[in-house]
């Protein structure tokens, strides 16, 4: 799950995730490294908690070329960092591996998850929901309970 800083959208989408399945390895990145270190922002932190998912554990890291080797499946929260993964590929299979998380939901449509940071009091439910679906529809392609 990637996202920008790795303090909203991705930890969230990690945390649903994990908790819709103990047999994926999930994790979390940003493409850029303002916010390494840290934990996920706290609005993303009670949104998680309101749906009994704990998030509190997770610290932010960027994105690395080497997560292509270890993931099988790279998720995008949007376009502008779908493109930067995309730009630390190596090859066509690499490439493969990365897709935007709502094209789960709406196949072809290539809709980004909108960046609640700066949003407005209604941001984070909104990415919640959206991501819970996603995460739905992920489950159900895998066929992973």
């Amino acid at each position: 799950m990637v996202c920008l800083g790795n303090i909203c959208r991705s930890p969230l989408a990690q945390g649903i995730l994990e908790s819709k399945s103990s047999k994926l390895i999930v994790d979390s990145a940003g493409t850029a490294n303002y916010h390494t270190g840290k934990s996920p922002d706290f609005r993303s932190v009670n949104i998680a908690k309101k749906n009994n998912i704990d998030i509190n554990n997770q610290i932010a890291r960027q994105f690395s070329s080497l997560d292509f080797e270890k993931f099988d499946k790279i998720y995008a929260m949007d376009n502008d960092n779908y493109s930067k993964i995309i730009s630390l590929a190596k090859n066509q299979s690499e490439i493969n591996k990365v897709e935007l998380i709502l094209n789960e939901i709406s196949p072809k449509e290539f809709q980004s998850v909108p960046d609640p940071y700066y949003g407005g009091k209604d941001g984070f439910q909104n990415i919640y929901d959206l991501l819970n679906s996603a995460c739905d529809k992920i489950i159900e392609k895998y066929e992973i309970r």
